[in-house]
């Protein structure tokens, strides 16, 4: 923990950034770039969860029955912990999304013969003052409401699978 600790203290993007510079363009660079930018969060979520859900009375009584260990974790642990766990995933993966589209505008993300919106606006950024501004705002706006559905996503599958939620 004290690693993704450190690793915290960094800005994602900075970190992206020069992971993206260092292993080059391309689809799987781009995707450790990102993971290994962002699995943190993830992480540090993880484990607070695990954490504070595992020091309670009906866990521990749980483990002090003959049940493997890996089923008190799937049965007790995982169903109470997952909720948050889905809020962060959702959350990351709107962050990976414009953290692509940022690298990508900066250069450093796909190659431009690959489809992104960050290119898509970076191929638009010239003629912002020429009076075409929109050939960079659609796909600002199809970025901006990507991210969005995603985050609202995440909140459905939140809210259906939180048990105190259920009738």
């Amino acid at each position: 923990m004290r690693l993704i600790d450190l690793q915290l203290s960094f800005p994602a993007i900075l970190l992206a950034f020069v992971l993206a510079a260092l292993l080059g363009q391309g689809k799987s660079q781009l995707v450790v770039a990102l993971v290994a930018a962002q699995y943190a969060y993830f992480a540090r979520t993880a484990h607070g969860a695990a954490s504070a859900e595992g020091h309670k009375d009906y866990v521990e009584a749980a483990f002090s029955t003959p049940l493997p260990a890996w089923r008190v974790v799937l049965r007790h642990i995982l169903p109470n912990a997952l909720p948050p766990l889905i809020v962060v995933a959702t959350v990351q993966i709107a962050s990976a999304i414009s953290l692509e589209a940022t690298l990508s505008f900066l250069g450093v993300g796909l190659p431009p013969t690959e489809p992104s919106l960050g290119m898509l606006i970076a191929n638009g950024f010239p003629y912002m003052l020429s009076g075409r501004y929109w050939i960079s705002i659609y796909p600002g706006v199809a970025l901006i409401v990507l991210i969005f559905s995603v985050n609202l996503v995440g909140d459905q599958i939140r809210d259906q699978l939180n048990p105190r939620l259920k009738r």
